[in-house]
């Protein structure tokens, strides 16, 4: 394989994983999508972790695929996921303890996440490492873009303002509060209606990649 067909490959890889994005189009991973968006920047540190866990794991998986028993394959898939989340606990513990804090035992939960098992046991355990770490950040790029606009949404309307790293995006905020917003109800109505407006995005696309067709009279093309 020539290195420009490799590199489609790995592009076109990531750009799949990215257009996934779990929450909207596979519906997973919609535990944290509902407990953490409370913040665009809670969204981001959770993804940040799940694609940290999921590159790692899926690189592991994916070299030792040839030598893991069929039979044994989910408990060795956990083992390894395992061992890689304990880290990044261990780490946004020590570095990021607000944060920490904050997601909380979402955190640990990213062992049984259907995203991390569904992605070792559909990409990583049939491909090679190199596709598998663009599969992982494809994926979870997707999943941390979908919870920062989920974030976003609900903390603008929950609290009136907008911040990210401790900065107010939207200068002094609106005076806005629904407070429901900052609620699980309020994820699920951000969530349905962005899952709404994807579906009519991809629906205008499709009807404006159908071929026109034309009218025929006496077996000649016509305008119709």
């Amino acid at each position: 394989m020539k290195q420009s067909d490799c590199n489609a490959t790995f592009l076109g890889v990531l750009t799949d994983g990215i257009r996934q994005a779990p929450p909207f189009r596979l519906l997973l991973g919609l535990c944290p999508s509902l407990a953490v968006t409370t913040a665009m920047e809670n969204g981001f540190w959770m993804g940040l972790a799940v694609i940290v866990v999921l590159a790692c794991s899926e690189a592991i998986i994916s070299l030792l695929r040839k030598v893991i028993p069929d039979r044994v394959r989910i408990p060795v898939y956990i083992v390894i996921v395992a061992s890689f989340v304990t880290v990044v606990d261990m780490v946004m513990k020590a570095y990021l303890p607000e944060m920490h804090a904050i997601l909380g035992i979402f955190i640990p939960l990213i062992v049984v996440n259907c995203i991390i098992l569904g992605r070792a046991e559909a990409f990583a355990s049939k491909n090679g490492p190199l596709l598998s770490v663009a599969d992982a950040v494809g994926v979870g790029a997707g999943f941390t873009a979908a919870l920062m606009a989920i974030g976003a949404v609900r903390e603008f309307l929950g609290t009136g303002n907008l911040k990210f790293f401790g900065h107010a995006l939207l200068g002094g905020g609106l005076p806005l509060e629904i407070v429901v917003m900052l609620l699980p109800a309020g994820a699920f109505f951000v969530i349905g209606f962005m899952m709404a407006g994807l579906a009519l995005l991809q629906n205008r696309k499709k009807k404006a990649q159908q071929p026109v067709e034309c009218c025929t009279v006496d077996g000649e093309g016509a305008a119709g």
